[in-house]
């Protein structure tokens, strides 16, 4: 059984339940941040989750469209979404290469403008390679960090296949000889100070700014069912809806 264990250090086969349409966005290449109030546990692999719930039209157009209007920003105005959004199935897998605070991202020249515009949480997770399952298999998720189980890893391993991103990112290591350089505050040094509203707005319009408030409505709905905020504040992976088992927070299939 997998098991949340965001405190631990054990990752074998990490893997991370996110509500749709923000799972199937990653695993797809379109979403390149993952947004949490926690710096990531990790780096390498990440298998990815799609939870229980049912993602309703509004939420999928809301996200929808503030991923094209930050594509739209660097130049891709034919961006193409799943067709499907399915759940209680594990989609697939990204890297994860590193973790910055949300205002070294959004002063980060090295990547991309939409890329910046993504980082509107604590931490943001650079999340590179994603690859897909051909048949996402049927399974329960847990809330944080978790080993993905050994029965499903084997099936999941020989399924996978690559995925073509609409803007492929490569986020560039602070030090290239240490994987690890990209934490946070490893940028902090090379950022001006009161840069980052500058950077945020730039090329803002209405739109864009509509774009952003839609999807930030989107990722609320989740922290409204339960006491107590979001851990997130963004991309839907705030508190989430959970049952006991076996004293373990598992997400409803």
């Amino acid at each position: 059984m997998g098991s949340r264990s965001r405190g631990a250090t054990n990752y074998r086969n990490p893997c991370l339940t996110m509500h749709q349409p923000w799972a199937s966005l990653l695993v797809y290449g379109i979403k390149r941040i993952e947004g949490r109030s926690w710096p990531s546990p990790i780096t390498g692999r990440l298998w990815i989750h799609a939870a229980g719930k049912v993602p309703d039209p509004e939420t999928i157009k809301a996200m929808e469209d503030f991923y094209r209007q930050l594509y739209e920003l660097d130049g891709v105005t034919d961006l193409k979404f799943p067709e499907h959004y399915p759940v209680s199935r594990l989609l697939g897998c990204v890297e994860i290469v590193g973790c910055v605070k949300s205002e070294e991202l959004a002063s980060w020249e090295d990547v991309s403008q939409g890329v910046r515009l993504e980082g509107l949480t604590p931490f943001c997770w650079l999340c590179e390679k994603p690859q897909k399952l051909v048949v996402p298999f049927e399974m329960r998720g847990y809330q944080g960090v978790y080993n993905l189980e050994k029965r499903l890893l084997e099936g999941a391993l020989g399924g996978l296949c690559p995925v073509e991103a609409p803007l492929p990112t490569k986020f560039p290591l602070p030090d290239p000889q240490n994987p690890l350089s990209l934490k946070p505050g490893s940028l902090t040094h090379g950022l001006n100070k009161g840069s980052n509203k500058s950077k945020a707005d730039e090329g803002s319009s209405p739109t864009l700014k509509a774009a952003i408030d839609g999807a930030r409505a989107a990722a609320t709905q989740f922290s409204k069912k339960t006491n107590g905020p979001p851990t997130s504040g963004f991309q839907g992976q705030g508190s989430r809806t959970t049952r006991s088992n076996s004293k373990e927070k598992v997400f409803k299939d």
